[in-house]
This record gives structure tokens, sequence and C-alpha cells, in this order.
């Protein structure tokens, strides 16, 4: 019961986000001059530098439990 309530305030909170106002100068402003495309991939990038520093860290805690 406690996961699908969460996953439902998720979603509520999602929605939300689409309502936002997608004509700022800012986004135009990436859109023209085909900046976002950078900004996406470079986001995409940390992300998963991020994660595969996690997964690396979640490995090496796993070692050292088994080995103790």
């Amino acid at each position: 019961m406690k996961r699908l309530f969460t996953t439902a305030l998720m979603l509520l909170v999602t929605l939300q986000l689409f309502a936002q106002d997608q004509d700022s100068a800012l986004v135009k402003a990436l859109y023209s001059s085909e900046r976002i495309y950078v900004v996406v991939v470079c986001v995409a990038i940390i992300l998963f530098g991020l994660l595969f520093f996690l997964f690396s860290i979640d490995r090496r805690l796993k070692k050292l439990e088994k080995k103790s």
C-alpha cells in the first residue's frame, strides 16, 4: 500500500512539471542556436558518470562485507 501511494504521489508531481511554460526566452535561445543538444549531452555524461561511480562503490562495499 505504501509503495502504491508513493508511486501515485510521484506521478502527480511529474504531471505538474508538464504544465510548465515551454516558451521561455532561455529555451528559445538554446533551441535556436542548437546548444540544447550540448546541454543534454553534458547532463547525460555527468549522470552516467555518477551512476558508474555509485555502482563501483557498491561493488567494493559488497566485497568488503563478504570479507568480514
